[in-house]
């Protein structure tokens, strides 16, 4: 990775998408690069919009708002129809393909990842989706390595919590696998 890469993170509050973005945020320092995390929501927080942005650089980072994001993650309808505007022509696009369902008319490189579907059947509930997604990111993008966001996760979640979210982050990075064979 060269520069800087700018990231949204969005979906509905509840799904975990600060979380995320922390994590891949932590995971950035932990791998030398700076990075900077921001977040928003909805006044009513669950159920309504959020996001997390994130911005890694090899550089400083002189202005911590995405602009134009290269990397964008939606994990409802409503955060693809709100965000997409903000991606870059070209860019990547990962959608949780179990609640979204249209991205035609979307010019960029997109990934299909049933992350909520998953959770629920693999993991017992949906609230791991968001992990998921993460490992999808990570295995497209090589974004950070494997040892950084391993250490951020354990970093993030209290013991009893790290074993299933680093099995969500493996799903994730399998799901990303599967995904790339079939567009190929």
């Amino acid at each position: 990775m060269l520069g800087r890469i700018e990231i949204r993170i969005s979906g509905l509050g509840g799904q975990g998408v600060v979380l995320a973005g922390r994590i891949l945020g932590e995971a950035a320092v932990y791998s030398g690069k700076n990075a900077v995390q921001i977040q928003s929501y909805g006044a009513e927080a669950r159920g309504s919009a959020a996001k997390s942005e994130v911005i890694i650089s090899d550089g400083k980072i002189g202005f911590p708002m995405v602009i134009k994001c290269d990397i964008l993650i939606a994990m409802s309808p409503e955060a693809v129809e709100k965000n997409v505007k903000d991606l870059k022509e070209g860019g990547l696009l990962l959608i949780d393909n179990t609640t979204v369902k249209d991205t035609t008319k979307i010019n960029a490189r997109i990934f299909k990842i049933p992350a909520t579907e998953m959770s629920k059947k693999m993991l017992g509930e949906k609230l791991y989706a968001n992990i998921i997604m993460l490992g999808a990111l990570i295995k497209i993008t090589g974004i950070v390595n494997e040892k950084t966001i391993q250490k951020a996760i354990r970093s993030v979640f209290p013991d009893k919590f790290v074993t299933i979210n680093m099995e969500a982050y493996k799903k994730g990075k399998e799901l990303a696998s599967k995904d790339e064979a079939s567009s190929s």
